[in-house]
């Protein structure tokens, strides 16, 4: 359980460390480039993609609370979901700015609904308390 629940830390480090790279490349690179409104997306696309960084440590550290539990499935598909929900939304954005392809703007609801499903999905994991798999009381 324990390599299940570090794959979503190291996935959190990773992604904050690119989310930060991504952020100061559009600050000092793409800046002179985009329309205000593209920097903004992209702005976005860094604050969302920052948040769910941090959001896959919450998962992390649920995980560890919770494993061999009922909860666990519930916590994983949270942080599987995250990482989804990041490419897909932050991904799509990102692309967008950078390259005016504004058709990528529909796949960005998908990854925005896949971020919300992902908070639910821990919620129901962290409701779902410390009963033991197989447990249905």
């Amino acid at each position: 359980m324990y390599s299940k629940t570090k794959l979503f830390a190291v996935a959190g480090a990773i992604s904050m460390a690119l989310a930060i790279g991504l952020g100061a490349f559009g600050a000092h690179t793409l800046r002179e480039s985009l329309t205000p409104r593209m920097l903004a997306v992209y702005q976005t696309a860094v604050l969302y993609h920052m948040v769910h960084a941090i959001g896959l440590f919450a998962v992390a550290q649920a995980a560890l609370f919770k494993p061999r539990t009922a909860a666990f499935r519930w916590i994983r598909a949270a942080g599987w979901t995250m990482i989804g929900g990041t490419v897909l939304f932050s991904g799509s954005l990102y692309v967008m700015a950078a390259t005016s392809m504004r058709w990528l703007g529909a796949i960005t609801p998908v990854g925005g609904i896949a971020l919300i499903v992902a908070w639910l999905l821990l919620a129901v994991g962290l409701i779902r308390g410390d009963r033991p798999k197989g447990d249905h009381q």
